[in-house]
C-alpha cells in the first residue's frame, strides 16, 4: 500500500460520512501515525499486530474499522475488544460511543466485573454489536449464554502485554477458541514479549506488523505546571498568567477548531493581542499569520495540534494547553514550541476535573516533574503591572525633560497637596484602581436566582429614575456580554437585583465596581445569601 503516512487526511482512509463526521465532532484533524497505518489494513479484514503504547491514538485505530466493518441491520455480536483492566473498558468503550455519534443502529456495551451483572444481562438482550470488556467478566457471560460468539467476526486484544502479565492467558485462549475460526484477530500491545509472539503464531493469519516508535523525549529547558481549575474560569486564569509573566510571545494550545476561534474573539475582547491558526485556514492565511507572530504583531498564537506543526520561533516563552491534549505525545509537541535555541521555556497545563488523571498518563509518559501552581491572585496581577509601570516612570524620569510637567505639580503642590499624594493619584488616573477584592466562587452560592444564573445587588433604584434598560444597557456595554443573556431584572425604590448566568458573573462584578448608572456610582454585589 503505498500511502504517504506524513500528511494523510481522514479523507484519505476511505471512511463513511457517519464516521468522518464524528471524527471532526472530536477534533482530530488527522490521523496520528498508528491511525494511519493500521486503519488501512484493519478495514481490509488482515490481522495485524500493533505496537504501540498507550496515548498514542489506537483506540480509534481499531474503534474506526471496527465501526465501519459491522453489519448495523444485524443484532447480533459481531466485534469483541478485550481490555485488561475495567478503567480501560469504560475509557475505550466512551471513545468507540463518540465515534458511533452518528452510526445510531450500531450499539455497543462496556462489560467488566465490580458492575452488577444483572443490568449487563438486560442490555445484552436488546441486542448489542460491539461488546468491550475484561477477561473475566467475558468469561462469566459466556458461560451464561448472554454473550453468543458465533457471528463474531473481529476480536482486538488492547494492551495485551498488560493482559498476560495480570494472568489472563488461560482466558484469552478460552475466548479466542471460541470464536469462530474465520474471524479477524488484531492483537494491540506496546512491548513484544515471547509470550504475545507465541499467540499470534497461534491466533493469527499472516499477521502485519505495524509499529510506532517513540520518538525520544527531550524537554530539559521548559519549567511544566500545571493548574487545577474549573472549565469556566481558564479564561480568567489565562488572562492572569499572560499579565504576570508577560510572555514576549506564547503559544495557547485548544483540542478543537471551534474552541481556537472562540478563544481568540474572548482574548481580543480583553484587549490581548492575537491570532488563530488552525486547520481550515488556507496557506496563505497562516503563513500571513506566522509572519505576524515572528514580527510580534501578534503575541499570543492560538492554534490545534495540526496546525502548530509549522510553529518554528525561537522566542515563544510560554506554551498554555488551554485544553489537555487528546494525545501524550501532542504533549511533548506541544511544549516543545518553547525552551528553544537554549533560552528557557514555561509551560502551564490547565487541568478541570477528571483530567487530572489524565496529566498523570502524561507525568508517566514524558518522564518528567509537572510541578502545581496555583492560580494569581487579583494583587499578585495588580503588582506586578504596577511594579512594570513603575519601571517605565524611572526611565522617563532618568531621560529627563520634564520642566513643563514639573512646572504643572508646583503649581498644584502651592494648594496644599503634597507631591506624594499627586504622584498616587496619578498612578490611580494611569493604572486604574485595582484594589478590587478577589471575586470567589462561593461568594455566588444561594443568592436566590435561577438554576445557572447568580442575582447581584446594585445600590441605586427607582428613586434614582432607573429603568430596567439602564440597567442592561450599563452591564451589556461594560462587559460586552449580549443583553440576551441578562435575566430577571427587579427594580425597588433604593436598588436593583438583576440575574446574570454564573460563568459571566465574576467579568460583571470585576467591570461594573465603580460605574456610573445614571450618574451615580453605583456598588455592586452578589445578593445576600438566602
Amino acid at each position: 500500500m503505498n500511502i504517504n503516512m506524513e500528511n494523510l487526511k481522514f479523507e484519505e482512509l476511505n471512511l463513511s460520512d457517519e464516521i468522518k463526521r464524528a471524527i471532526a465532532d472530536m477534533g482530530f484533524e488527522q490521523p496520528s501515525p498508528i491511525q494511519a497505518k493500521a486503519i488501512p489494513y484493519i478495514l481490509e479484514g488482515r490481522d495485524i499486530i500493533g505496537q504501540a503504547q498507550t496515548g498514542t491514538g489506537k483506540t480509534a485505530a481499531f474503534g474506526i474499522p471496527v465501526l465501519e466493518r459491522i453489519d448495523a441491520n444485524d443484532k447480533s455480536l459481531q466485534a469483541l475488544v478485550l481490555c485488561p483492566t475495567r478503567e480501560l473498558a469504560i475509557q475505550v468503550a466512551g471513545e468507540i460511543r463518540k465515534l458511533a455519534k452518528y452510526t445510531h443502529d450500531i450499539k455497543s456495551l462496556p462489560v467488566y466485573g465490580g458492575q452488577p451483572i444483572d443490568r449487563q444481562i438486560k442490555a445484552l438482550k436488546k441486542g448489542v454489536q460491539i461488546v468491550i470488556g475484561t477477561p473475566g467478566r467475558v468469561m462469566d457471560h459466556m458461560k451464561r449464554r448472554t454473550l453468543k460468539m458465533d457471528n463474531v467476526k473481529m476480536i482486538v486484544l488492547d494492551e495485551a502485554d498488560e493482559m498476560l502479565d495480570m494472568g489472563f492467558r488461560e482466558d484469552i485462549e478460552t475466548i479466542l477458541e471460541a470464536m469462530p475460526s474465520n474471524r479477524q484477530t488484531t492483537f494491540f500491545s506496546a512491548t513484544m514479549p515471547k509470550a504475545i509472539l507465541d499467540l499470534t503464531k497461534k491466533y493469527q493469519k499472516n499477521p502485519e506488523l505495524v509499529k510506532v516508535v517513540r520518538k525520544e523525549l527531550t524537554v530539559p529547558n521548559i519549567q511544566q505546571f500545571y493548574i487545577e481549575t474549573k472549565q469556566k474560569a481558564k479564561l480568567e486564569v489565562l488572562s492572569r498568567l499572560i499579565d504576570v509573566y508577560n510572555p514576549k510571545l506564547s503559544v495557547v494550545f485548544c483540542n478543537t477548531k471551534r474552541k481556537v476561534d472562540e478563544l481568540v474573539g474572548e482574548l481580543q475582547a480583553r484587549g490581548y493581542f492575537a491570532d488563530a491558526l488552525h486547520g481550515d485556514l488556507k496557506q496563505a492565511q497562516r503563513d500571513n499569520v506566522m509572519a505576524k507572530f515572528r514580527s510580534g504583531t501578534i503575541e499570543i498564537l492560538v492554534a490545534t495540534d495540526v496546525a502548530a506543526r509549522g510553529i518554528d520561533v525561537d522566542d515563544v516563552e510560554c506554551v498554555f494547553n488551554y485544553d489537555i491534549p487528546q494525545d501524550d505525545e501532542y504533549y511533548v509537541h506541544r511544549i516543545g514550541r518553547t525552551g528553544r535555541a537554549g533560552r528557557t521555556g514555561r509551560a502551564f497545563s490547565f487541568v478541570s476535573g477528571k483530567e487530572i488523571y489524565k496529566l498523570r498518563d502524561i507525568k508517566k509518559y514524558t518522564k518528567t516533574k509537572i510541578v502545581r501552581h496555583d492560580i494569581p491572585s487579583l494583587s499578585d496581577v495588580e503588582e506586578i503591572k504596577t511594579n512594570a509601570f513603575l519601571e517605565k516612570v524611572k526611565n522617563v524620569i532618568e531621560e529627563g525633560h520634564l520642566t513643563k510637567q514639573i512646572n504643572f505639580i508646583e503649581q498644584l503642590a502651592e494648594e496644599d497637596y503634597t507631591t506624594l499624594d499627586i504622584a498616587a493619584a496619578l498612578l490611580k488616573m494611569a493604572m486604574g484602581d485595582q484594589s478590587k477584592e478577589e471575586i470567589k466562587e462561593d461568594m455566588f452560592e444561594n443568592t436566590g436566582a435561577e438554576e445557572g444564573m447568580v442575582r447581584l445587588f446594585i445600590n441605586i433604584g427607582r428613586r434614582q429614575n432607573v429603568r430596567p434598560k439602564d440597567i442592561l444597557g450599563a452591564i451589556a456595554g461594560e462587559t460586552g456580554i449580549s443583553g440576551k443573556l441578562i435575566g430577571t431584572i427587579d427594580i425597588y425604590d433604593r436598588y436593583t437585583f438583576v440575574e446574570v448566568p454564573r460563568e459571566y458573573a465574576k467579568d460583571v462584578l470585576q467591570a461594573m465596581k465603580n460605574n456610573t448608572i445614571k450618574g451615580k456610582t453605583i456598588n455592586i454585589e452578589p445578593a445576600n445569601k438566602r
